[in-house]
């Protein structure tokens, strides 16, 4: 699966799981750029990411993430 592909799907997993259709995330986007990213909402989102890609990150994974950049290094990776 090709970066393109995964931000294709990410996306659409974004915008799901905060409700707006705008939402386009690239490497450097963090909980900071996203309004109502929150802890809680980062809790769905992990869970809904690793279902879209038939996944899981481990706790180490997740809690090191520091953009969707990295998140995307780790999807490609697992």
């Amino acid at each position: 699966m090709s970066r393109e592909e995964v931000y294709e799907r990410l996306n659409a997993v974004f915008r799901d799981v905060f409700d707006d259709d705008s939402i386009t995330v690239k490497d450097e986007t963090t909980a900071a750029d996203i309004a109502g990213w929150d802890s809680l909402i980062h809790i769905t989102l992990i869970d809904s990411v690793e279902e879209e890609f038939d996944m899981r990150f481990d706790m180490k994974t997740v809690v090191k993430l520091k953009n969707v950049g990295e998140m995307v290094d780790a999807i490609l990776a697992g």
